[in-house]
């Protein structure tokens, strides 16, 4: 059985795509899924950060809902990490545009977190797939179905928190996981 595997994006892979990658990750704990069937991996569109820990702020907004920040290291996005992936969440739409031009059939799988979040709402997968890297990917399917070929919409981004109050922090960390928690009960619920 193969880990379904989602890439998180962001500019630098210090603030919005590490919080989304281990809130995905403390989400799929919560519902005893082990690294066996999820792997949560993140990447930077520029890579001045890369080997920088995760910023101090997005660490705490990731500890106060229950995941592990620690042993984190930002790195820039390569081709081969989305090829790696079932599932590519972005914090924008410019991010989108970045992921696809690197990597033209990654257009389906590739979603604004936000928009990501819009669409599975109303998605029910069959009771009969019960392998979690099936349903990710039926539930990849089914979201790039529903968004019948239409753009995200600006209200899908994540805002960029980095150098903000930690309140602004607060507010992108309960977006992201407004879209992380229904992922994972979606991957591991029935």
């Amino acid at each position: 059985m193969s880990p379904f595997s989602v890439l998180c994006v962001c500019m630098g892979n210090i603030c919005r795509s590490p919080m989304a990658e281990r809130l995905l990750v403390a989400d799929a704990l919560a519902l005893g899924a082990g690294s066996d069937l999820l792997y949560v991996h993140g990447a930077g569109t520029g890579g001045w950060h890369a080997g920088e820990p995760m910023d101090a702020q997005a660490a705490r907004q990731v500890e106060a809902r229950g995941g592990d920040a620690s042993g984190f290291r930002a790195r820039k996005l390569l081709a081969e990490h989305v090829e790696a992936s079932d599932l590519v969440l972005t914090a924008t739409i410019e991010q989108v545009d970045f992921v696809v031009a690197l990597c033209p059939d990654a257009a389906s799988r590739t979603f604004v977190f936000g928009e990501f979040g819009r669409l599975i709402r109303g998605i029910e997968l069959p009771k009969s797939l019960d392998d979690p890297y099936d349903r990710g990917v039926a539930l990849v399917e089914a979201a790039d179905t529903a968004r019948a070929g239409e753009r995200p919409r600006e209200s899908d981004e994540l805002d960029d928190p980095w150098g903000r109050p930690d309140a602004y922090f607060s507010r992108v960390a309960d977006e992201i996981h407004a879209t992380t928690k229904p992922l994972a009960e979606a991957l591991f619920t029935r």
